[in-house]
């Protein structure tokens, strides 16, 4: 029963459409009706500039971070929090208030990996960027980061981790297909850094 009760607390929290709320209150733009027409960090970034992609990100990520902790703020140790963290992560994706249309469940795992592991998480932001600088591409980076993360908890040894890390990575690959393909056909947009 408790199980059940975080699940559903974590997908609600995973639900909140932090870019079109973001969007929509700031901006008076719907961001799905832009860009890439997704509801992530990235396409806040390049339809409404720098200061809402931060804090889209921030939210994103406390979005998970959340939801993970929410066993440890209740004290409930039956409860494992990586597992009630995937639950957020599919809510960012499939949020229940955005018509099912979410985002690429990148900032949301890493809040998740940052309420269990705030190490890990700090070796994946580095990771992130040092590939972000050197490709330009913010979806090969987000891909890379997830299997060199899953690596480095492999040669930790922390194998729930390694198993978690893996679900969260597969979300983010399935749901970068598109990126693939415009990346394989060199069709991809690169970020210009300043």
């Amino acid at each position: 029963m408790e199980y059940i009760i975080f699940i559903i607390l974590a997908y609600l929290l995973g639900s909140i459409p932090t870019g079109l709320i973001v969007g929509k209150v700031g901006y008076q733009k719907d961001i799905r009706e832009h860009g890439s027409g997704n509801l992530g960090a990235t396409n806040t970034f390049r339809v409404l500039g720098f200061k809402a992609g931060i804090i889209v990100t921030l939210v994103d990520i406390l979005k998970g971070t959340l939801a993970a902790a929410l066993p440890i703020i209740f004290q409930v140790t039956e409860v494992y929090p990586l597992i009630v963290g995937i639950f957020a992560v599919i809510g960012h994706m499939y949020p229940i208030f955005a018509k099912f249309k979410g985002g690429k469940a990148v900032a949301t795992s890493s809040g998740v990996i940052l309420a269990v592991n705030p190490l890990l998480f700090i070796i994946m932001i580095f990771c992130f960027l040092g590939i972000l600088y050197l490709t330009k591409y913010v979806s090969l980076a987000s891909m890379l980061t997830g299997i060199i993360t899953i690596i480095v908890t492999l040669v930790q040894k922390d194998y729930d981790l390694t198993i978690v890390l893996s679900i969260l990575t597969a979300f983010i690959i399935y749901r970068h297909q598109a990126n693939i393909k415009r990346i394989w056909n060199k069709t991809e947009p690169k970020i210009k850094w300043m």
